[in-house]
């Protein structure tokens, strides 16, 4: 059991870190830099998703379009233990987290920041507000792979509310790498290429924490731009993206998956594969 001072403590760098990524927002935004905004400007298809300028993207965007959405929670078949959870951006705005944890939802993974330009004016609530009505909440970093290093990316994520603390309800950050809503499917780079970014920013963020990332994507989109590598299923937990009743064929060789988002309806809902127990055990690393 943490002591309160350590549990204390522990707040109170959670609320300093939401604090400093919703300070920077507006100096990391792609209003304050410009030329990043015109890097990015949003593909049609991105705009028809929400997606109207640099920083909107979100997790499992095209996916929304490309998979069957599930209107209600899939069936858990016995005796498997599960727990429900949810991911959030900029999008949600502010989150009614007494609704969401009345609604039976136990984690939540927040966007933290995009690239190396874009952090969630939203963050502060969403991070700090999760936590408060007691979930086991993470940040998330949307990869943009050709703007700069996986390093650099890692680097920032961590400085604008990407970091792990072991308090027992923090999940350590995760890695949303998927379809790229400015451009290029694979972001202009070859799956080797690719894979390589992906291994300079797990092994930052794992220099700087101790911790792996979990990585965030789906078969479709990890079997076209890595060439479905098998480089990361023994170290970083997988969250696959799947709209159906299954998580169906997994990328990479995971041999299983860790959480699964199975719907954008009404929100995005994930779920966990395993109990509150190993939930935690994943928070406390």
């Amino acid at each position: 059991m943490k002591s309160a001072l350590f549990t204390g403590a522990a707040v109170t760098l959670g609320l300093l870190l939401a604090s400093i990524g919703s300070a920077q927002a507006n100096a990391a935004s792609p209003a304050a830099a410009g030329s990043s905004a015109a890097a990015h400007q949003p593909t049609a298809q991105a705009r028809q998703h929400g997606i109207e300028k640099a920083g909107d993207a979100y997790m499992g965007w095209l996916s929304n379009n490309t998979m069957t959405p599930a209107t209600a929670a899939p069936a858990v078949m016995a005796p498997a233990a599960t727990v429900e959870g949810i991911d959030v951006a900029s999008h949600q705005g502010n989150v009614d987290w007494t609704a969401q944890w009345n609604a039976g939802r136990r984690f939540a993974y927040v966007k933290a920041s995009e690239g190396n330009y874009y952090t969630n004016p939203y963050f502060a609530q969403q991070y700090n507000g999760s936590y408060n009505v007691g979930m086991i909440r993470g940040a998330y970093h949307f990869a943009t792979p050709n703007d700069s290093s996986g390093a650099n990316q890692a680097t920032y994520f961590l400085a604008h509310g990407g970091g792990w603390s072991r308090d027992g309800k923090t999940l350590p950050g995760a890695l949303d790498i998927e379809y790229n809503p400015y451009g290029a499917t694979c972001y202009g780079l070859s799956a080797s290429a690719m894979v390589s970014w992906i291994r300079d920013f797990a092994n930052t963020y794992k220099a700087k924490t101790g911790r792996d990332v979990p990585i965030y994507t789906n078969l479709d989109w990890w079997t076209r731009c890595t060439g479905n590598s098998t480089a990361f299923n023994t170290t970083n937990p997988l969250w696959v993206a799947k709209y159906a009743s299954s998580p169906g064929t997994l990328p990479g060789g995971w041999g299983f998956h860790t959480i699964w988002q199975y719907s954008s309806t009404p929100i995005d809902q994930d779920r966990f594969n395993g109990d509150m127990s190993r939930l935690q055990a994943l928070a406390n690393g």
